[in-house]
């Protein structure tokens, strides 16, 4: 089987590819037996696409062979730390020093075809995207009631920091991170927690 090829877009090359991500992320998506959550649809998926490329910082990287296999996009975090606002209890600290110094990378979606190296794919993707940006830290929100989401995400390396609710919805979000090899300079399962009350505030 030939090797998944990594390419970077940028959003001109993603706008020309909408239809191929939206199927992507259609087939990425689908339903296991028992499992209860209704995901957004492809055209939410569309709204949101167009939102995030409009973001400072958009990037994205696709795997593809003979047809898309995998994509991943992001933004970096603001500095200020409002992209953790309404984090429940403390933000590790680590974390925080890496959000200040503009190391962290938040991921809009992860889109993985169902495949025999899925979890491979991931993790190059994911680590492409960071050391392209020189980063140390990926940072994502999943809806808690998402488990095939979270299950997946922590099978490609994700580790689940705690809880966050936005102001704006009912929505409780699960906050998982992915460390970038020795550049966090600790194990992410290692970091030290702040004592006292949560990460930076303000919006």
């Amino acid at each position: 089987m030939a090797p998944v090829r990594l390419r970077r877009l940028n959003r001109w090359l993603v706008e020309g590819l909408r239809e191929e991500l939206a199927d992507l992320y259609v087939e990425s998506r689908v339903m296991t037996p028992g499992d209860a959550y209704r995901r957004p649809g492809r055209q939410n998926f569309l709204a949101r696409l167009t939102t995030d490329m409009r973001r400072p910082g958009f990037a994205m990287m696709i795997g593809e062979m003979d047809r898309l296999m995998g994509c991943a996009f992001e933004f970096p975090v603001r500095g200020d730390g409002s992209w953790w606002f309404d984090f429940e209890g403390a933000l590790p600290c680590r974390i925080d020093q890496l959000t200040v110094s503009g190391g962290v990378f938040a991921f809009c979606d992860i889109m993985i075809r169902p495949h025999p190296k899925d979890r491979a794919l991931a993790r190059r993707l994911l680590e492409r995207l960071l050391t392209d940006h020189q980063a140390s830290l990926g940072a994502t929100l999943v809806d808690r009631a998402d488990r095939p989401t979270l299950a997946a995400l922590r099978s490609w390396g994700w580790t689940d920091v705690g809880e966050l609710l936005r102001p704006a919805g009912p929505t409780t979000f699960r906050a998982l991170v992915f460390p970038v090899g020795e550049r966090t300079g600790a194990r992410v399962d290692g970091l030290v927690v702040a004592r006292g009350g949560g990460g930076p505030g303000g919006a």
